[in-house]
């Protein structure tokens, strides 16, 4: 029952991250920068630019969005496509995990034997564990980017120097949850094999059993002999009285 419901636990926790993961895909605002305030009494026309994996856009006061698509793959700066690829690298393996980890669920009736079942979880929780770190890399990728650029004190003044926005700390979130997830279930799978290691260890090798035998079977060695003495003394008594047997005796 236990290790069912840590099992339930890691499949809901990975889940979640897998679910905080795929969303910052599509999000955006995955850096920001702002330009412009207020003055005295007077409102100075301010502008945010933000960009996130596909697109660079900018925001006036007046609510107008204006956004240019990244180009052709070749054409996207380095780090973006390096991002990407993880990304996608980590939602692969995730998907694949999920579905290894439903069937090696002990609260599931398929996978075969419990044994069989043990080693696909094994295999699940391994590409969880890769998976989530997979994407934590694609996340620190990006942040060590936009933190270096924002921090560097050699960069230009023309430059902008970005913040971090919303979906990378959503991201980092979904990862540690994965990774979480992942150590749920090598904790059911090791605490499985080291119940049945000790239960092997407490059953008695067969030698040991032979001996308990013969020493059980010992005692009854000297009743025999007891048995073999007695009826000889009775036997000899017989003999020291067998002369003396009177008529009465006799007839019977």
């Amino acid at each position: 029952m236990r290790k069912s419901l840590i099992q339930v636990f890691g499949f809901l926790i990975s889940t979640f991250g897998w679910l905080f993961v795929s969303c910052t895909l599509a999000m955006d605002y995955w850096r920001i920068f702002y330009v412009g305030g207020k003055g005295g009494n007077w409102m100075i026309k301010g502008t945010w630019y933000w960009s996130n994996l596909w697109k660079d856009c900018v925001v006036d006061t007046s609510s107008v969005t204006n956004c240019r698509d990244y180009d052709v793959l070749w054409a996207v700066t380095p780090y973006v496509q390096g991002v990407r690829g993880l990304l996608l690298i980590a939602m692969s393996l995730g998907l694949i995990a999920a579905v290894l980890c439903f069937i090696g669920m002990d609260c599931t009736y398929i996978g075969g034997s419990e044994k069989h079942k043990d080693r696909i979880l094994f295999f699940g929780a391994a590409f969880h564990f890769v998976g989530g770190v997979s994407a934590l890399a694609a996340y620190c990728l990006y942040t060590n980017r936009v933190v270096s650029t924002a921090l560097s004190p050699a960069a230009d003044r023309s430059i902008m120097r970005y913040g971090l926005g919303t979906p990378i700390f959503f991201g980092l979130i979904g990862s540690f949850f994965i990774i979480l997830g992942s150590v749920l279930y090598a904790v059911t799978i090791i605490a499985n094999s080291g119940w049945t290691v000790f239960g092997r260890k407490a059953d008695a090798p067969p030698s040991s059993k032979a001996q308990y035998t013969s020493a059980y079977y010992a005692p009854s060695r000297p009743s025999v002999h007891l048995s073999q003495s007695s009826g000889s003394r009775v036997s000899r008594k017989s003999r020291v009285t067998g002369g003396n047997i009177s008529p009465r005796d006799t007839f019977v």
